[in-house]
């Protein structure tokens, strides 16, 4: 299995931005130290939810300060952007980092529809965009000469210069949230990052994804390949044991969740397409014994954390991109990585 740290700060105390951004450094450098095999960034907008905001402009950041650990999107919200723009950032972004880079897309902003208004666009129009955003990013990384005329973007120039440093682009895969989107990208081939739901459901969306893949024409190495790239997005936290992380995080997580509703009641427009966030499990949902089908985090002991993994792993889940979502103190947020990979992570390397 791979082990990524997900940077997903929420900071909503906007007189503390310059110290957040540092400490969000200080962990990326701190996950690499510690072995971990990447570091996701996320890209949100105008209320702290990511507190860095622009993912291209911290990776970089990143990518100047470590050496070795992978940099993903998870995501860029691809209909926020000009494709061609987006290429020739990314390209830059994977020769500073000599090859490290995962480009993850998607329209973003499910829950946030006030972050496409803050753009000037809305929602249904960046779903119907994002197909031909990306069939213009791969061209625009792969291709001299570019001539392209699409229903919303239309450019012809010479190529993007640097070329990426990956051959003949770096990895690229699609947010997939629900069973339905999974299968749509196993049939066009494009690996997907699978976020949130019930062990069972995110082992159901694997298992659909290699069964329409094959049955789309895919060789079974092409299958393997794409298998190997599904990265599966959890919140996590590890203490001591169960009931000092569930102490930790859990108040902290549900005190989050009702801000950022609170900012959707306000600022998302009425009668504008937008997806409903499900409520965080309450703790009285936690075991002693985790349950593959109820909607637990990764929240717990060192044993309890393991056991959930385990089950992952026995799923079919072979990497995991793992988020405290910064509402730990810098601490609890080093302990717990620290305890996540002295003690959890060498169980399940090499398979």
């Amino acid at each position: 299995m791979q082990f990524g740290h997900f940077l997903y700060p929420m900071k909503f105390d906007d007189t503390r931005d310059d110290q957040e951004i540092d400490q969000c450094l200080d962990e990326a450098v701190l996950a690499e130290k510690l072995g971990m095999d990447a570091i996701w960034f996320a890209e949100h907008y105008f209320t702290g939810e990511c507190v860095y905001g622009d993912p291209l402009v911290f990776a970089s950041a990143v990518a100047v300060k470590t050496s070795r650990i992978k940099l993903g999107f998870g995501i860029i919200e691809l209909p926020l952007h000009n494709p061609v723009r987006i290429a020739h950032q990314t390209a830059l972004l994977d020769n500073l980092s000599k090859g490290r880079l995962m480009v993850g897309t998607g329209r973003g902003s499910n829950y946030n529809a006030y972050e496409y208004v803050g753009f000037g666009t809305e929602p249904a129009l960046g779903k119907r965009q994002l197909e031909e955003a990306e069939e213009l990013l791969i061209k625009a990384w792969t291709t001299d000469n570019v001539k392209f005329d699409g229903e919303f973007w239309k450019v012809a120039f010479p190529s993007v210069r640097p070329r990426p440093f990956q051959k003949p682009h770096p990895p690229l895969s699609r947010a997939a949230s629900t069973l339905p989107s999974v299968i749509e990208m196993a049939k066009i081939g494009r690996p997907v990052l699978i976020r949130g739901g019930t062990f069972d459901a995110t082992a159901e969306q694997i298992e659909a994804y290699r069964d329409n893949m094959s049955e789309s024409g895919f060789s079974d190495e092409a299958v393997q390949n794409n298998l190997d790239q599904i990265w599966v997005w959890r919140e996590m936290h590890i203490a001591d044991t169960n009931d000092q992380a569930w102490d930790e995080y859990l108040p902290a997580h549900y005190k989050a969740y009702e801000h950022m509703e609170a900012v959707r009641r306000e600022w998302n427009p009425d009668g504008m397409e937008m997806n409903i966030q499900r409520p965080p499990m309450k703790r009285e949902g936690y075991g002693k014994i985790p349950n593959p089908s109820v909607g637990e985090l990764l929240i717990g002991g060192p044993e309890r954390v393991a056991d959930q993994i385990a089950m992952m792993r026995d799923m079919g889940i072979k990497n995991l991109m793992l988020t405290n979502r910064g509402l730990i103190s810098k601490e609890n947020t080093v302990k717990s990585l620290r305890l996540l990979n002295e003690k959890i992570t060498p169980k399940f390397r090499g398979g």
